[in-house]
């Protein structure tokens, strides 16, 4: 294998593969130019024994780089001398292959500088035919992926770019200033010192950091009323993790689950891909609407702390009837508690998993909303047996998440940063939300009655109001909104309710992008 190169300070420097073995002086200049310039690429094959001449296979190599975007076409070609001194090949045969990829148009010279990609040509002229490029065959991936069961639902969609535009009332996301990025930052340090080091990079086969674990047991899920031991708690990937885990370890095609209408669009997703069939219940001021029996439903999807989307708080009494129901149905129950820490009146409802009689109850909590969604950190608790499964089928999946991540997490906790965040992040959302009411209260033509608690609130509009519509005006104005119809079993006949996140937006945003976004909805519903 022999490789071309350049000088460090401004040429290409790609790796090539060939007949010839470089001495070893080439080899070192070779690994000294590619850590100077940080630019690999793919090889280039010369083949002697071919009845091709080398220039043509030269220019063939080259030409499927430059189309296949192997060459950074802001920097120079190698000159026919490094590439011949670094290829084993003579000037002559290097500026054969120039001459040809210039006359096609695919590399053009700059005065003093050397050859350049013709960025012309990158930018819609195909490769010549015979090429390597062009010989190329399109796979018809159509035939090799399977169907989506799923297909043709809803789904949530997030503006990509939200921080870029002044008022995102985006849903899921938090501010990042609030996040405590010294106590995570020692946190992730103090995890790579012993004896933490050991449990942050050993291959932990299917287990869980068992000090993470334990802060769990000791610590956060007693707050929400949960006793559990370490048997019963599994660490997922979020939330999302959990339920993909537990669609495709307690369900089977044909199984009937129950979910809230409006309720979590990417848990009916999960469920339908595992084969599922959903049967949507109606939700209203007090949360789920539980049927008069759950004949034939297997299993219960709720979000009773704060229903997601509209954070209305399930009563006690249809707490207990749901428990009672799903006992003497024989079904099971997923709480999932996303954003339980954020409730501005009042003391938090305990956990459906805190109850009696909940052995039925396999709950989701989630660290992702009040620290970071990036962290894909969450957990699971439920009977032993059921974590048990769930754990040997996560690891022929994921193994386990990320030892370092487990440790700094439970380092974070441990150290009291964790307690505290929580504290901050509640104080200051229960201003963004006490500001978001009153301002929505004095701009929007109806009224609006939102539950004490969570990082959004929920709004229907008056009939006519189309959220779709409103979504795409609100923008073109600054304003990022969350579409409501796509919450529902029936997404066309709920278009007048749509969605306001302010987690992340600056307190000071708030009433300025209600305004605009109250003469949007004037202008749409004159």
């Amino acid at each position: 294998m022999s490789g071309w190169m350049s000088s460090p300070s401004c040429r290409q420097t790609v790796i090539s593969a060939g007949s010839r073995e470089p001495d070893r002086q080439t080899q070192a200049q070779a690994q000294v130019a590619a850590v100077a310039s940080a630019v690999v690429r793919t090889p280039i094959s010369i083949n002697e024994d071919s009845t091709a001449p080398l220039y043509r296979q030269l220019r063939e190599a080259l030409e499927h780089q430059i189309v296949s975007g192997g060459l950074n076409p802001e920097l120079p070609l190698p000159s026919s001398r490094e590439l011949a001194r670094e290829l084993g090949l003579s000037r002559n045969t290097v500026n054969a292959a120039y001459q040809e990829l210039q006359a096609q148009g695919i590399i053009e010279p700059h005065a003093r500088r050397g050859f350049f990609v013709n960025l012309q040509m990158l930018q819609g002229t195909a490769p010549a035919d015979g090429s390597t490029a062009a010989r190329a065959e399109k796979v018809d991936w159509s035939r090799h992926l399977g169907r989506r069961l799923d297909a043709g639902m809803p789904e949530i969609t997030k503006v990509r770019d939200w921080a870029s535009y002044p008022y995102p009332f985006v849903a899921g996301q938090v501010d990042e200033k609030d996040f405590p990025r010294l106590g995570w930052a020692k946190a992730l340090r103090d995890a790579l010192d012993p004896p933490h080091l050991h449990y942050s990079l050993r291959d932990g086969v299917d287990e869980d950091d068992p000090l993470l674990v334990r802060m769990l047991c000791q610590q956060v899920l007693p707050a929400r009323g949960i006793e559990a031991a370490p048997e019963n708690v599994l660490i997922t990937s979020g939330s999302q993790q959990g339920l993909d885990l537990l669609a495709h370890t307690i369900m089977e095609p044909g199984s009937v689950v129950g979910v809230e209408d409006p309720g979590y669009t990417d848990a009916r997703h999960t469920f339908v891909r595992a084969g599922a069939e959903l049967r949507p219940l109606p939700v209203d001021d007090a949360g789920l609407v539980p049927p008069e029996r759950l004949d034939g439903i297997g299993l219960l999807y709720l979000t009773p702390s704060h229903h997601s989307p509209t954070n209305v708080t399930l009563s006690g009494a249809r707490r207990h009837q749901i428990l009672a129901d799903a006992r003497a149905a024989d079904a099971l129950i997923i709480e999932d508690d996303y954003d339980s820490e954020f409730r501005y009146r009042g003391k938090p409802t305990p956990a459906l998993k805190a109850l009696p009689n909940s052995e039925r109850v396999i709950y989701l909590g989630s660290f992702t909303k009040f620290l970071a969604p990036g962290l894909r950190l969450g957990y699971l608790v439920a009977d032993a047996e059921l974590v048990a499964e769930l754990r040997n089928q996560r690891r022929y999946r994921l193994r386990h998440i990320s030892g370092h991540l487990q440790r700094a997490m439970a380092l974070l906790i441990e150290s009291g940063q964790y307690r505290r965040t929580i504290r901050r992040r509640r104080t200051q959302l229960q201003r963004k939300w006490a500001v978001l009411t009153e301002a929505l209260d004095e701009v929007l033509p109806w009224n609006v009655n939102a539950p004490p608690g969570g990082v959004s609130i929920w709004l229907r509009g008056p009939e006519g109001l189309d959220c779709v519509q409103l979504a795409e005006k609100a923008l073109e104005a600054g304003v990022v909104i969350e579409r409501g119809d796509v919450f529902f079993a029936d997404p066309l006949a709920n278009r007048e309710c749509f969605r306001l996140g302010f987690a992340a937006i600056d307190i000071a945003d708030i009433r300025p992008g209600v305004e605009r976004l109250g003469k949007v909805i004037a202008e749409l519903t004159e």
